[in-house]
């Protein structure tokens, strides 16, 4: 893949931030997926999210033998963060935004896999719950924390914020390729 063809297609996007990182470089937490299995109403309810994607060794084997990782982010300004409608009602842009990362990457030659934000809202019930595979696994992304992956350390380590103030929301999407 063309990297300095990619980062031109990248400077034309509505992005915060994008980060070419060493798939080594990020940590994966059995903490983040007991907090996915403890506090989100999504665990087990879509292929997207655990136990569906298999366990956090096995999420982490699939992302290091990936040998780069892309990371993007955008940001959204809402009047009220505890508004979670409102909140998630700027998760659809970012959906879109990393849709078009992920095309331009395939176009460059790469076959990206992509972590993404939230659960999948591809299907109005999800598949999983009738014990059936997935209906659009080439369109399914998983979201980052399903991975074990937690996101803060990496974006710390880079001088980044993650929280920017009260009506500011972040969005972060990784995406895995050769």
């Amino acid at each position: 893949m063309n990297r300095e063809r990619l980062e031109e297609q990248l400077a034309e996007l509505p992005l915060y931030l994008y980060d070419f990182l060493d798939p080594k470089e990020l940590e994966f937490s059995q903490r983040i997926r007991w907090i996915c299995q403890h506090e989100c109403p999504m665990y087990g309810k879509t292929w997207a999210c655990p136990p569906g994607v298999g366990s956090v060794e096995s999420c982490r084997e699939k992302c290091l033998s990936y040998g780069n990782c892309l990371m993007i982010a955008t940001i959204a300004e809402v009047s009220d963060i505890a508004d979670i409608q409102q909140t998630l009602a700027t998760r659809p842009e970012h959906e879109k935004i990393t849709n078009q990362v992920g095309a331009a990457m395939e176009a460059l030659g790469a076959k990206p896999y992509i972590l993404s934000t939230e659960a999948c809202a591809l299907c109005q019930r999800c598949a999983i719950l009738a014990g059936q595979p997935c209906r659009h696994p080439e369109s399914m992304h998983p979201c980052v924390e399903s991975h074990g992956i937690n996101i803060i350390p990496t974006l710390e380590s880079r001088g980044l914020e993650f929280q920017y103030g009260e009506n500011v929301v972040t969005w972060v999407s990784l995406l895995f390729y050769q």
